[in-house]
């Protein structure tokens, strides 16, 4: 019988949820819809010391605002719960004392300390080893130096300790990566590394398989800086026993830096002015604040589309996606294994694209609240218009004001290169001329078709270009020398407001 597809994503709530994280959840969710599968959140809060207020109601924030619905979660209940990994504490202690007892972990006392002097004690002697295993750990306090009597008196009397998984020495391991394919490791050059802590919670390593075991996790997808902890996952499933259960893995590349070189950061964004935060994070301890695509004017379903083709592609030149085109295509064997090189243009590019396409409606929704900040309002059927007029010109929602401002204020200001260049001697003479044929147009025939015809009408019989005449036009009527067809302006702002700035930019301007 095939296993239901369930997939986990599993972040920290030690910060802000990076787009690198947010592929991550993207990919599993994508590959749970394609297979009619669940997607599950749990938050993996088992490190206490980096928890950080805020992170987990914003991750849970983040997802909805991408529109990754969670099937199961620490929201949404389900059968398998709990789905916070502090809340299974009980659970992990049992399977750690199972594992004592079989011989795969054991005890360890070493203080920090301790463990400092060990490291710099074997660099000093030229050790190519550096770490805890099976030739180090004889010079220790664990329970291979330690008599069963010691260590009972040190868990009585309180002491800390860590319980380290017993590597198995010198075996040609070889795990299965639906990414990477087959990856051989020899154990001997991996550590004992710690599953549990005397505070009583597990580290990752122990408590991720324990609950993927319980919650039947099918495929684990997840970023590449967890393969080299593969080998013992791999070795924890076949210490309990669980190798039948366990799920299928694939590593997703990195993430990096527009340059290509290294993982992309927080502060790259910040150094080179571009989000790595699907939301804004304001930091509990310094209220610093860090920017995000959903503030900086992206549209969501352009941010997903632009996250799910760093590391993955369809195998065709086709770039942009729905969310159902997305799930129909997804596929982990077309997951590449080089880092996938994050593009701050390109992001833009494909909001640039979602704006062309979006319709005048949904786009006037948009607008509408940053018109109202500005104490600015008109009809739903006025903002449809301009949203009609400016979408292809707009990267960002927020380029919204710079592009429409004239449809909704009389400019105070003239671009002084605009002015330099077009207005004339005779300009002032010219724009009269104009105010003056348009004031002989009756209301009901202020359309875009008449007024555009006996404006051209007047640039012809007196053998001007139409340079000439309708730059100097447009500059009075927006302020700047750009924007939509200059008598869908005119007829926008209505006769009586188009005659007022004609005016009004005749007497401001001196050339």
């Amino acid at each position: 019988m095939t296993k239901k597809v369930r997939v986990r994503f599993a972040p920290s709530p030690t910060g802000p949820l990076h787009i690198g994280g947010v592929r991550t959840a993207l990919f599993n969710y994508l590959f749970a819809k394609k297979h009619n599968g669940d997607f599950i959140l749990r938050i993996e809060d088992t490190d206490q010391t980096r928890f950080v207020e805020g992170a987990e109601d914003y991750i849970m924030k983040s997802l909805e605002w991408c529109g990754i619905k969670v099937d199961e979660g620490i929201t949404e209940g389900g059968k398998f719960g709990p789905y916070k990994q502090s809340e299974r504490k009980d659970i992990y202690k049992k399977h750690i004392l199972e594992l004592i007892e079989m011989g795969y972990a054991y005890y360890a006392f070493d203080t920090p300390a301790e463990l400092t002097e060990m490291r710099e004690r074997l660099e000093k002697s030229g050790s190519s080893v550096r770490q805890y295993n099976a030739v180090t750990r004889v010079d220790m306090k664990n329970s291979f130096t330690l008599s069963d009597e010691e260590i009972e008196n040190k868990l009585e009397s309180g002491d800390a300790y860590v319980v380290r998984f017993n590597m198995p020495e010198n075996e040609e391991l070889t795990v299965v990566d639906i990414v990477r394919g087959n990856v051989t490791v020899n154990t001997s050059t991996l550590d004992d590394k710690v599953l549990f802590k005397s505070d009583g919670l597990p580290t990752y390593h122990l408590a991720n398989i324990v609950d993927d075991k319980y919650m039947e996790i099918s495929h684990v997808i997840r970023g590449e800086e967890w393969l080299p902890s593969l080998p013992l996952h791999v070795l924890l499933y076949r210490s309990f026993g669980w190798e039948n259960d366990m799920p299928e893995f694939a590593h997703l590349p990195l993430l990096l830096k527009p340059n290509g070189k290294g993982k992309l950061s927080k502060r790259d964004g910040d150094s080179m002015g571009f989000p790595v935060f699907p939301l804004e994070w304001k930091a509990p301890k310094t209220d610093e604040i860090y920017a995000g695509y959903r503030e900086d004017g992206y549209i969501k379903d352009a941010f997903v589309n632009m996250i799910a083709l760093l590391g993955w592609s369809s195998g065709t030149t086709q770039e942009i996606f729905s969310i159902e085109e997305l799930i129909e295509q997804f596929d982990l064997k077309k997951v590449g294994k080089a880092g996938a090189k994050f593009s701050p243009e390109k992001a833009k590019w494909f909001n640039q694209q979602y704006l062309k396409e979006m319709s005048n409606a949904d786009l006037a929704k948009i607008f509408m609240p940053m018109l109202k900040a500005k104490s600015f309002d008109c009809t739903a059927e006025y903002m449809e218009k301009v949203a009609g007029y400016i979408k292809e010109r707009i990267v960002l929602t927020h380029d919204f004001w710079n592009h429409a401002s004239f449809f909704f204020e009389t400019p105070t200001e003239y671009n002084p290169k605009v002015i330099k260049k077009n207005w004339k001697d005779d300009t002032p003479s010219n724009l009269t001329s104009i105010k003056e044929i348009l004031e002989q147009i009756n209301e009901s025939d202020f359309t875009v078709e008449n007024t555009e015809a006996l404006v051209k009408q007047f640039v012809t019989e007196n053998s001007l270009s139409f340079g000439k005449v309708f730059n100097p036009f447009r500059l009075v009527l927006t302020g700047t020398g750009g924007g939509p067809h200059i008598f869908d302006i005119v007829v926008m702002l209505g006769k009586e407001e188009t005659i007022k700035r004609i005016e009004k930019g005749i007497a401001d301007i001196k050339k």
